[in-house]
């Protein structure tokens, strides 16, 4: 017997169709996975089988029984826990009371707040991570939050467990551990069913996998019995030839130069330079320092010791906007809280960059201007939207990143950092991220990529630096690229 049934499953949303009779079967000690371009509907299923959205039309079975799911309370009464890919912590709870928010006041009238932490830290170290209870949430790192998710989730005792994009914030021995849990949950029967876009992970980790397109489902397939090749066919309706375009750029003066940089204790004396229509990646571990040491060269944190060059002069840049000013774009890595603006619509992010360039004399803004730069641009990036008037909140995540970038293609750039560019993004829309990454450096931007993928940093890098605990551990040529070489200088291997 399964353990979920959902059966011609159909959403719509203001006259767009989001789901068309989708079908998904998972049984008890399956892991099941989910995939799709962004857009396909893999999250508005799962949220529908959670309960923060209800269905149009289709039936729910649970365990061969038939249920109605009106809301969240009515699912998580069933036994089915959900980690979305955007957090759902509150900032300023601690550890212990974001594990237990849905639980807290059920032990009586006063809290037993010793008992809660150790219950908390038991789980924490149940799936191998060590992480002070006490601590506030919101002063977590991303990966540090994401495993506070997956704990959260396990404080009740779930029968279907839905993850999706779990890994998109993790490093590789992040994820192992994560496995690990994801394999102990199948066999005491849990049914999982897992949404990424990391292929590698399905094979890994998936039983069967069902592929969702333009809002429809495949039959589940064995991951047994097929390869990589035929589940990009199914997602894309075409065979994915190469991932990563041909490197042609012209690699010419330093543009900018990095040294002996300071940032309280995450980032103690890194030192590079950046060419005009180079691209280098960083690598290393989550906690490594990367995003501290881009964050620091663009002045979104401030720098205790080092100098930033640019084109040879000595420049302080104290802000955000003093970069931007000389010409230093950057997509960061949590795009919900730093890199869009969710409320406001896709044309008034994009506008955010450049108001100069699409306003008059007087500082009135060109209306028709900037609605034409605005589809231009969601054109270029292939933004699945209504119209350029569509809040970024109701995109999905890979939609909203496109997005982050779009905001900064608006402006003339000379250098442009990307602090993993293509997370939580599908293989379609990845392929389309590097070709628009090649296509800048072609036109002589410099470009600083931090990735968690060794594979995509190989892919469009010229050189890749690899950080340690706040330093930079070595540094590779195309020559020397390798995932083991890197994954060596990761966790300091002689």
């Amino acid at each position: 017997m399964n353990r979920v049934e959902l059966i011609n499953i159909s959403k719509s949303f203001g006259g767009i169709t989001a789901l068309k009779s989708v079908t998904l079967k998972v049984m008890p000690g399956e892991i099941h996975a989910l995939i799709g371009e962004n857009g396909a509907g893999k999250s508005t299923l799962m949220k529908i089988l959670s309960g923060a959205y209800t269905k149009d039309s289709g039936q729910i079975f649970l365990d061969g029984s038939e249920v109605q799911i009106r809301n969240t309370h009515d699912s998580k009464k069933m036994g089915i826990g959900i980690i979305y890919q955007e957090f759902s912590l509150v900032p300023a709870l601690s550890v212990a009371e974001n594990i237990f928010l849905n639980q807290l006041g059920a032990t009586g009238f006063w809290m037993k707040w010793g008992r809660m932490k150790k219950k908390a830290e038991e789980i924490i170290h149940s799936i191998g991570f060590r992480i002070d209870p006490s601590l506030r949430a919101g002063d977590l790192s991303i990966a540090e939050q994401q495993i506070i998710e997956i704990a959260k989730a396990l404080s009740e005792n779930v029968r279907v467990l839905i993850l999706d994009e779990p890994s998109a914030v993790l490093g590789p021995q992040e994820i192992q551990k994560l496995f690990d849990t994801l394999n102990r949950l199948k066999k005491e029967g849990v049914a999982i069913i897992y949404i990424s876009h990391h292929l590698s992970e399905i094979f890994q980790i998936a039983d069967r996998v069902t592929v969702l397109k333009d809002g429809s489902s495949s039959e589940s397939l064995k991951v047994s019995e097929t390869d990589r090749n035929s589940i990009i066919r199914l997602m894309l309706g075409r065979s994915l030839d190469a991932m990563y375009p041909v490197r042609n750029s012209i690699i010419g003066e330093e543009v900018l130069r990095a040294v002996d940089i300071y940032l309280a204790n995450k980032v103690r004396g890194v030192s590079f330079s950046l060419k005009t229509g180079e691209i280098v990646g960083i690598a290393g571990l989550v906690g490594s320092g990367r995003t501290e040491t881009v964050r620091a060269v663009f002045a979104a944190d401030k720098r205790k010791k080092g100098k930033i060059f640019l084109f040879g002069k000595e420049n302080q840049l104290g802000s955000p906007r003093k970069a931007v000013m000389m010409g230093i774009g950057m997509v960061p890595e949590d795009r919900k809280k730093h890199g869009v603006i969710l409320p406001l619509t896709i044309k008034q992010n994009i506008s955010l960059t450049d108001f100069n360039g699409i306003s008059n004399h007087f500082g009135f803004i060109k209306a028709k201007k900037e609605r034409n730069n605005a589809i231009g641009l969601i054109t270029k990036m292939t933004i699945k939207t209504e119209n350029e008037n569509q809040e970024v909140s109701k995109l999905s995540g890979g939609n909203q990143q496109k997005v982050a970038l779009a905001k900064w293609l608006n402006m003339d750039c000379r250098v442009m950092i990307l602090d993993e560019p293509t997370r939580g993004v599908d293989v379609g829309a990845k392929v389309e991220i590097y070709n628009l990454i090649n296509e800048l450096s072609q036109k002589g931007i410099a470009i600083l990529v931090v990735s968690s993928e060794s594979s995509e940093l190989m892919g469009i890098c010229d050189r890749i630096l690899v950080m340690r605990k706040g330093m930079i551990q070595g540094e590779l040529e195309k020559k020397d690229y390798s995932e083991e070489e890197i994954l060596r200088l990761s966790i300091g291997a002689n």
